[in-house]
């Protein structure tokens, strides 16, 4: 059995604590918060107990694993404190906001007894899974091209008197934040970017951060592509990933495979429903979360299961950084 405590007592958290309850062999039992009251409405609401901080939680042997759940750029700071305490980690997207603070978190684990895992979950739908193993075998080929668009919309009250929006507690908008899962999405498929060329503005909202770019990239295997992100298109419309290869092609909306096409016959897709995630953070369900704290935890028991590790974390992180200091090079 694996104990988790949860900090952070926001949205997140409620998928974190549902797709722990989900888990054989996995059990929530604590929660702290820096807001009291949001710690203890939490602990309520699922019957757990709560701390009065971090360290506190910290100090209980009963918990295994924590998952981070607070604004992003406090994500390095609290999960090194977590893997000092030789406790695991779990850290949502992105794993920090910058690749300096991935690199410190990465080279924690290693002093420490704990292991950290990066919240992925996109990677754990069934779609993406098969189009993984579809690429892999050399189904579609060589890949050529590839796109991600993903046009998304975020009112100004989403920002107000908030964290979001901010360089130093977000790191970025429409790609660092919004963004990171189909970011994470394309490399994971497509692979490490060598070349980036990039249009980074704020167009629409009144915050530091980006809410329109466009980049440019070659990949390590040769492929060209390109990702345009922004949130300030209303009402906001569906993350679509192209990739296209000299037998074939995948076309993925969300996280449901819209297309395949594989030596010119058409295979079988899935029908694609749109709930509005993409648009709309609080409809994020448990499911994909389930599955990768599962790999998770059954990794911990010595089973043979691979999951997203630090330095497979870091490869999201590394690519939005580069696109934002290539559109910096622009602009100078």
């Amino acid at each position: 059995m694996k104990n988790f405590g949860i900090f952070g007592c926001g949205n997140i958290a409620n998928v974190h604590a549902m797709a722990i309850r989900s888990i054989s062999g996995a059990k929530l039992v604590g929660c702290a918060d820096v807001v009291m009251k949001a710690a203890a409405t939490f602990a309520e609401n699922y019957r757990i107990r709560y701390y009065d901080n971090l360290q506190h939680m910290l100090q209980d042997p009963e918990i295994d694993i924590v998952c981070v759940c607070t604004p992003n750029g406090t994500h390095a700071e609290i999960a090194i404190e977590v893997l000092k305490a030789d406790k695991h980690v779990i850290v949502e997207k992105p794993m920090a906001t910058t690749t300096i603070d991935c690199d410190k978190m990465i080279e924690a684990a290693k002093k420490s007894k704990g292991k950290i895992m990066v919240i992925s979950q996109l990677r754990m739908s069934n779609s993406v899974v098969r189009a993984k193993e579809i690429i892999e075998n050399g189904q579609i080929g060589k890949i050529i091209l590839c796109s991600l668009s993903m046009p998304y919309y975020r009112s100004e009250e989403y920002f107000h008197n908030s964290w979001r929006g901010t360089i130093k507690m977000d790191g970025g908008g429409a790609l660092m934040n919004q963004g990171i899962h189909g970011v994470d999405l394309l490399q994971y498929m497509v692979g490490r970017a060598k070349k980036i060329k990039s249009i980074v503005k704020t167009l629409a909202h009144n915050i530091e951060v980006e809410d329109a770019a466009v980049c440019a990239l070659e990949f390590e295997n040769g492929a060209v592509g390109v990702i345009q992100a922004t949130t300030a298109v209303n009402p906001g419309f569906d993350r679509e990933i192209r990739i296209y290869g000299t037998n074939g092609c995948i076309f993925l909306r969300e996280n449901k495979l819209e297309k395949l096409i594989i030596d010119g016959e058409e295979q079988a897709g899935e029908l694609f429903i749109a709930k509005g995630n993409a648009n709309d953070a609080a409809l994020v369900t448990e499911e994909e979360h389930a599955k990768q704290i599962r790999r998770f935890v059954r990794a911990l028991e010595g089973q043979d299961y691979d999951y997203v590790d630090g330095p497979e974390g870091r490869k999201a992180v590394e690519i939005i950084e580069r696109i934002y200091w290539a559109g910096r090079e622009d602009r100078d």
